[in-house]
């Protein structure tokens, strides 16, 4: 058998394998959900990682991950495609110089899960102001944008050398 029909037949059984589970619902397990961070300084980056387990009888699909907040943002999933009894882990970064004070987020997951529509991933954390001086959101800004080399200022010029355009009607 050449390669090509040998792929073509090896992908016609994943696909109608993958069928078979279409519309069926599975169990989920959160591993150390709703947890309360240590606090950190306003700016600092905080990474979080949660488990999660497939807890049912059928492969636990992933179809969709909602922050509540822009400024946690998802860096890595493990498998979308959770088969029964395997672990999946989604690695999240929380960006703190949005926030000062108590934030508190919620990561909806939506799948075929059995009881619900969604389950949700919460943490808390205390996004504490440097003492000494507290920086607003346009130096802790400016301060990313000096770190990753001041691109952003290279391609689209500095805020007080943009030019000027005219209307041409």
């Amino acid at each position: 058998m050449s390669k090509l029909v040998y792929s073509c037949y090896i992908l016609l059984i994943i696909f109608s394998s993958c069928t078979d589970f279409k519309g069926k619902k599975t169990k989920i397990e959160i591993i150390d959900n709703d947890r309360h961070y240590s606090p950190i300084l306003t700016g600092q980056e905080l990474d979080v990682v949660y488990k999660f387990k497939n807890t049912g009888d059928v492969p636990l699909l992933l179809t969709d991950i909602i922050t509540s907040c822009g400024c946690l943002v998802v860096n890595k999933i493990t498998t979308k495609n959770v088969p029964p009894g395997e672990e999946g882990i989604i690695s999240l970064r929380f960006n703190s110089a949005k926030n000062v004070g108590y934030a508190k987020h919620y990561i909806e997951l939506y799948g075929n899960f059995a009881t619900t529509d969604k389950e949700e991933l919460i943490f808390d954390v205390n996004v504490v102001p440097n003492a000494l001086y507290t920086k607003d959101y346009e130096e802790l800004h400016q301060e990313a944008k000096d770190k990753n080399g001041a691109i952003e200022d290279m391609v689209d010029g500095k805020e007080n050398n943009l030019g000027y355009y005219l209307d041409l009607n």
